[in-house]
């Protein structure tokens, strides 16, 4: 609930601290933020573009594979690493949440701890509004400055998603953890030819510890590799909640799903790590 998360909020405007009303997030200065009938806050101001931000196709197929248990092994681990990690005070902050699907799973293990959001599809937000009863979700993107107070943040996710060095360094606690999940060079490796997926780049372990430096020190690499057995619908699923449906042709993938035989075979490959902190400077 919003109510559960205000007090880690910003103005995105100002940077005052924000208040709760019935229809709105509101600040001292005026400034005010409505509140969608599903339940999310719409933060962002100015110019918005939201063309990177997944689809309702995107997230009604996300939901669905989600929903069917096949990452759950991923979701148990990200959240035994917050549980680890987690500091004694501080929200959980998702960042480019999705659906919230994570997020539940980490709340689940930290009681009475409240979770943060942020997403730039509100037909994402519209479920991580529903997802668990401590989530706040709040349109945004993560590109920009944050709406969370600076050093109140005890756990930062990012699962699959972009990285702001700079401001997950800021918002987050001396002592929190941030969690950062990858895809590993083997994912999907059985669909990326007969269906002409997005290759995973090989050096993404590089670019994501590139990406952090400075701010943020290695605390731990877990890989976890899953093997599943899909159906055609499954399969179809998996493909149009990933990157690879801004690129894919929704028809020449149907017709290619359609030739492969039951069940498939395919392998989801994942890198959780965990960073520390740095000084701040």
């Amino acid at each position: 609930m919003l109510t559960d998360v205000v007090p880690f909020l910003r103005c995105p405007v100002c940077g005052a601290g924000l208040t709760l009303d019935p229809r709105a997030l509101r600040c001292a200065a005026g400034h005010a933020f409505d509140i969608a009938r599903q339940g999310y806050a719409g933060l962002l101001t100015g110019n918005v573009r939201t063309g990177t931000a997944d689809t309702a196709a995107m997230v009604a197929a996300r939901a669905e594979f989600l929903d069917g248990g096949h990452y759950a092994p991923l979701a148990g681990l990200v959240a035994e690493r917050a549980a680890e990690r987690a500091p004694a005070g501080g929200c959980v902050l998702d960042a480019g949440a999705g659906t919230g699907h994570y997020l539940r799973a980490v709340l689940d293990r930290l009681p009475e701890r409240p979770g943060v959001a942020l997403d730039l599809s509100k037909h994402a937000l519209r479920r991580a509004a529903r997802a668990h009863p401590r989530i706040g979700a709040l349109t945004w993107d993560v590109w920009r400055p944050l709406p969370v107070r600076t050093g109140t943040v005890g756990v930062l996710l990012d699962v699959f998603a972009p990285r702001n060095a700079a401001e997950f360094h800021r918002v987050l606690r001396p002592d929190g953890a941030l969690i950062v999940v990858t895809p590993a060079a083997r994912h999907l490796e059985e669909l990326i030819g007969p269906l002409d997926l997005l290759t995973v780049d090989p050096r993404k372990a590089e670019r994501v510890a590139d990406t952090l430096a400075g701010r943020f020190r290695p605390a731990g690499t877990w890989p976890l590799e899953l093997s599943m057995r899909l159906t055609r619908s499954e399969v179809a699923a998996l493909v149009a909640m990933g990157p690879s449906a801004w690129h894919a042709d929704p028809e020449a993938v149907r017709k290619r799903v359609e030739a492969l035989d039951e069940p498939i075979a395919v392998t989801a490959a994942f890198e959780v790590r965990v960073f520390d902190v740095a000084p701040k400077s």
